[in-house]
């Protein structure tokens, strides 16, 4: 991706009340923070600080708001599959979902009871089998798909700094059996072309990444602005990819709990056991919240909290207002 010479680089939000409300709104999340528990399936996220919160808002004119641990990268772990579908949908197109399916799952994330009863064939791209056929479709298409990845999340988020834990990625790699039974049973069904062990590592470094609240509200703009990447002004993806990548991360991105976070907030989302979600609000922002204690499904419990106050004060929200405020907690 080259940087055209007109741009919307993020800068500081230019509205008053608009910084007002996220800020009121990142200061009720911490009403929930000792809620949940840190991910520790990953001994490396084990010792995430559960009290961390962090909220960040861009609105598609390039306007950065930001509350909290904003700037605090973490490991953003499944938010990377929404960049390794975008970027495998862009070298592959619609073939992918040959191998890949577009239906929630109703099953934990890392579940192979679907994949061994429906022939080797994840429900999406968001679970962990489904990812991993995305990684395999990017191994195939690139000569370092990791760096590929780790090189366009930098560029899409306008941060040079943007990279791959490595502690992160020997912990995933040192606790991959689960991971690599999904891998193997898919190869046995012919729905891996590379060799397992390649397919992961570039699957657990995707993961692996690190990324701020900040980064990841810029860089996952383009979902909400028909495609085009603020920091380039280029077209990331077409617009009707766009609203698909939305689609599926409205009925697949929460895990199994998506139909829950679908009905109390309405906006396409996707979690991370990092703690992050990201939310897109078509045509207008994107936000990322994050908090790193979990709840039973997976998903940041304060991080949810925030994005609900978010979706209650959308209607409330226009480029003129002078104020903003969420109604009560129930």
């Amino acid at each position: 991706m080259t940087t055209p010479s007109h741009t919307a680089r993020p800068r500081p939000g230019s509205s008053p009340a608009l910084q007002a409300w996220v800020d009121e709104i990142a200061e009720r999340a911490r009403s929930r923070l000792g809620t949940g528990r840190v991910a520790d399936y990953i001994p490396a996220l084990a010792d995430q600080d559960p009290e961390r919160f962090g909220l960040a808002l861009c609105t598609n004119d390039g306007n950065l708001y930001t509350a909290g641990d904003a700037g605090m990268p973490f490991s953003i772990q499944s938010l990377s599959k929404v960049l390794l579908l975008s970027l495998a949908l862009r070298t592959h197109g619609d073939v992918l979902w040959r191998r890949v399916g577009l239906n929630p799952s109703g099953m934990p994330f890392n579940s192979l009871m679907q994949l061994e009863t429906e022939g080797g064939k994840p429900r999406n791209p968001f679970i962990n089998a489904g990812a991993i056929v995305v990684a395999d479709h990017l191994v195939s298409a690139f000569a370092t798909p990791s760096k590929h990845l780790q090189d366009i999340a930098r560029t899409l988020s306008g941060n040079p700094r943007v990279l791959i834990d490595h502690e992160v990625l020997g912990s995933e790699w040192r606790h991959r059996a689960r991971n690599a039974a999904a891998a193997y049973l898919m190869k046995a069904f012919g729905n891996l072309d590379n060799e397992v062990d390649e397919v992961l590592e570039t699957y657990f470094a995707c993961c692996a990444l690190r990324m701020s609240c900040r980064d990841l509200a810029v860089a996952l703009n383009y979902l909400a602005a028909d495609g085009r990447a603020l920091t380039t002004g280029e077209r990331f993806v077409p617009p009707a990819m766009a609203q698909r990548i939305n689609a599926l991360m409205f009925t697949s991105g929460m895990y199994d709990a998506a139909g829950d976070f679908a009905y109390r907030v309405g906006l396409p989302a996707k979690s991370g056991v990092g703690g992050g979600i990201v939310a897109i609000v078509p045509g207008q922002m994107s936000i990322c919240a994050w908090s790193p204690a979990l709840d039973a499904s997976g998903n940041s419990v304060a991080a949810q909290y925030a994005l609900e106050r978010v979706a209650e004060g959308l209607g409330r929200w226009s480029p003129g207002a002078t104020r903003f405020s969420s109604p009560p907690a129930p």
